[in-house]
C-alpha cells in the first residue's frame, strides 16, 4: 500500500487549497478513512475546514496531526511546471504543498491504511487532526480542534506532526520541540517640538536609545540541552512625522522574543519592565503570546520514531527545536509528547517545491513502523 502514498500526494496537491480554503482535500482524506473504520468528525469555524478522526477508543492515543492549506505561489511565470499540476522531474514531485505538507498527509493515511491491515484489532487508538488554518491565522484551527477536545477530556497520548524536519536527507532531523514567541509593541512617549529648540521638547528616540541598548545586551536566559538561549529582537521602529524640522512624540518599538523552557512568559515581561523603569521611560506597552514553547524529552515517541527512521533509512536522526512555531505548540496542551518529522525542508514555500519522489514512499514506511512500534506490544 506504501506505494499509493505518491498518487495521493499528486491526487492533494491538484487541489488549489490556498489558505484557508480546503479545497477538498480533506474530503478525499475522510473517503480514505472511512474504509477502514475512523469516526470522522467535520470541525467548522469561520470558513476553516477541520477534521478530528478516530480509530479505536481506549489508549494510547497516537495522533498525527497535519494541514492541508499551502502558502501562495508566487509569480507563477518563475515556476518550472503549473504549482498545482504535480509534476515530476528528476525524480522529484513539484507542485505547491509538495513538502509542506501534503506528502506528509499522503504518507499518514497509506502508513495507517497498511498498519490496520496487518492489524485490524490493533490495541489503543489512531487518530488524525487536520485543518486547513496552518499557514495563515492559525486561530481557528488547530486550536479550536484542542479546545474542543479539552472540554470532552480527550486526551492525546503521542502526536506526530507532518511538518518538514529534514536538512539534507529524509530522516536526519527530528523537532522534538519548538521555541515560544511573545512579541512586545512598545511606544514610548515624549514630547513633540521644533527640531531648532531642542530644550522645549523631549525627543522620544533618544530615550529609548539606552534602553533599547540594554534589551539587545541582556542574557534572558542561557537556554538548556535542546534549546539555544532566548533571543530579543527588535522587528520594526517607527518615530517621526516624515520632515526634518520637527522633533516627535513618541517612538514605537515592536519587538520579539524567542523564548525556550528556560524562561516563562511572566519572566520575560518583568524583566521587560525593569529595564525600561529603570530608565525611567514613560511608556505604554502592550503584549502578544503567539505561542509557548513545548519540549518532548527522550522517552517512549522519540524511541519509537528514532528506531524506525533507523530501520527505514539506517541512520541516527538528530533532535532539534530549531525554526518558527508550529501547531505542535496547540496540541502540546493536551499531549505530553509532541514531535515534528517529515519530509527535507529545503524548498518549502519557495517557486518550484519539491520533494524526492522516493522520500513519499519511505515517509510512509517509517510512519507505519512507529505506529507498530507504539501499539503493538
Amino acid at each position: 500500500m506504501h506505494k499509493d502514498a505518491l498518487a495521493l500526494s499528486q491526487q492533494l496537491i491538484s487541489c488549489r487549497s490556498l489558505t484557508p480554503d480546503d479545497s477538498g482535500c480533506q474530503e478525499i482524506l475522510i473517503g480514505r478513512l472511512n474504509e477502514i473504520g475512523f469516526n470522522i468528525e467535520k470541525i467548522q469555524c469561520n470558513g476553516v475546514e477541520n477534521i478530528w478522526a478516530r480509530r479505536g477508543t481506549t489508549a494510547p492515543v497516537l495522533c498525527f496531526a497535519g494541514h492541508t492549506d499551502v502558502v501562495p505561489t508566487g509569480p507563477l511565470d518563475q515556476w518550472e511546471s503549473d504549482p498545482f499540476t504535480p509534476t515530476i522531474r528528476d525524480g522529484k514531485l513539484y507542485g505547491r504543498g509538495a513538502a509542506d505538507m501534503k506528502s506528509s498527509l499522503a504518507a499518514f493515511i497509506t502508513a495507517i491504511e497498511s498498519f490496520v491491515h496487518l492489524h485490524p484489532n490493533h490495541s489503543g487508538s489512531i487518530a488524525l487532526l487536520i485543518t486547513s488554518d496552518e499557514e495563515g491565522p492559525a486561530v481557528d484551527g488547530t486550536v479550536r480542534v484542542v479546545e474542543l477536545l479539552k472540554e470532552r477530556e480527550e486526551k492525546i497520548d503521542y502526536c506526530i506532526v507532518g511538518e518538514p524536519t529534514c536538512l539534507n536527507q529524509l530522516g536526519d532531523t527530528i523537532k522534538n520541540g519548538r521555541r515560544g514567541s511573545l512579541s512586545g509593541t512598545l511606544t514610548i512617549k515624549g514630547i513633540q517640538g521644533h527640531i531648532a529648540y531642542p530644550h522645549l521638547a523631549k525627543n522620544p528616540i533618544h530615550l529609548a536609545a539606552p534602553c533599547i541598548a540594554e534589551f539587545a545586551q541582556t542574557e534572558w536566559d542561557c537556554g538548556n540541552e535542546y534549546f539555544p538561549p532566548t533571543t530579543w529582537q527588535i522587528s520594526n521602529i517607527s518615530g517621526g512625522t516624515g520632515v526634518t524640522n520637527v522633533i516627535p512624540g513618541e517612538v514605537e518599538v515592536i519587538f520579539n522574543f524567542r523564548f525556550s523552557t528556560a524562561s516563562t512568559v511572566k519572566l520575560l515581561q518583568n524583566k521587560v519592565h525593569q529595564i525600561l523603569d529603570k530608565h525611567v521611560l514613560k511608556y505604554n506597552l502592550d503584549w502578544s503570546l503567539s505561542g509557548k514553547p513545548f519540549l518532548t524529552p527522550k522517552g517512549d515517541l522519540v524511541d519509537a520514531i528514532n528506531d524506525s527512521i533507523n530501520k527505514v533509512m539506517n541512520i541516527r536522526p538528530e533532535l532539534s527545536t530549531s525554526g518558527g512555531t508550529s501547531d505542535g505548540r496547540f496540541i502540546a496542551e493536551i499531549c505530553p509528547q509532541v514531535v515534528e518529522f517529515g519530509p527535507i525542508n529545503a524548498t518549502i514555500h519557495k517557486i518550484n517545491e519539491c520533494v524526492e519522489v522516493a522520500d513519499i514512499e519511505k515517509l510512509s514506511e517509517i510512519y507505519q513502523e512507529t505506529i507498530e512500534n507504539l501499539l503493538v506490544k
